[in-house]
């Protein structure tokens, strides 16, 4: 078991297990739209990132096949990147507002990115056995988190991974299972779990989710990070 975050992150990066997810990372690496012609795949799965000091941690759904694919960092390259790292800056949890490519000075300050499955999947819908095979990493990233007090999922995939992994932590996950919404919070052990429309195009364009509403989330995640903040 990896004892820390970097030897985590080459882990994650050297992964096979999913054959349909490698076969599908690397084909669209080698078959780019014409706006990213002659750039250079990440095209490998991908690992967290942020602060290791985090107490707030954000859990998507997977990498975009053009987007954290292709630049090497999650949530990156994409719109639903710009939009969760302007509302990270918003928030002072991040030293820019923009996320362009790995390396270019984004750094978070009391957050963590990451997600339920390290590999783009086709159509964004991973099998049951691909998420089952994937989610023994965001176990363990959760659990080298160790000042982790706020996971914010967005989407009601990652919402269903961090309950998962949160159980597998040894968090008391409530019964019945608590219910995705945007604003839904959870209280699992220790932890509080903030639910989150996910910024994708699909919410943004048609205004499903606002700036505001995703200013609200995290206003609310910094609230309850705080010391001694109650539920």
């Amino acid at each position: 078991m990896a004892q820390s975050l970097p030897a985590l992150a080459k882990e994650v990066v050297g992964c096979r297990r999913c054959p349909r997810l490698v076969e599908w990372r690397e084909r669209v690496a080698n078959e780019p739209p014409r706006r990213y012609k002659g750039q250079a795949y990440w095209a490998k799965p991908l690992p967290g990132f942020g602060d290791p000091q985090a107490a707030i941690v954000v859990v998507g759904l997977a990498p975009a096949a053009h987007g954290g694919n292709r630049t090497g960092r999650i949530f990156t390259g994409d719109r639903s990147g710009d939009w969760l790292y302007a509302a990270l800056h918003r928030a002072e949890l991040a030293n820019q507002a923009r996320s362009e490519r790995a390396g270019d000075g984004l750094r978070l300050r009391g957050a963590y990115v990451t997600a339920v499955n390290r590999c783009p999947p086709p159509r964004n819908r991973p099998t049951p056995a691909e998420r089952d095979n994937c989610l023994p990493y965001l176990v363990r990233e959760l659990g080298l988190l160790g000042r982790k007090r706020v996971i914010v999922a967005l989407g009601s995939f990652a919402w269903d991974g961090a309950l998962r992994a949160l159980a597998l932590l040894g968090e008391e996950v409530p019964r019945p299972k608590p219910r995705f919404g945007h604003g839904a919070e959870a209280r699992v052990g220790r932890l509080a779990l903030l639910g989150c429309y996910h910024p994708s195009q699909q919410n943004t364009f048609t205004g499903k989710l606002t700036e505001a509403m995703l200013d609200e989330v995290f206003d609310r995640a910094r609230a309850l990070a705080r010391p001694h903040a109650s539920a």
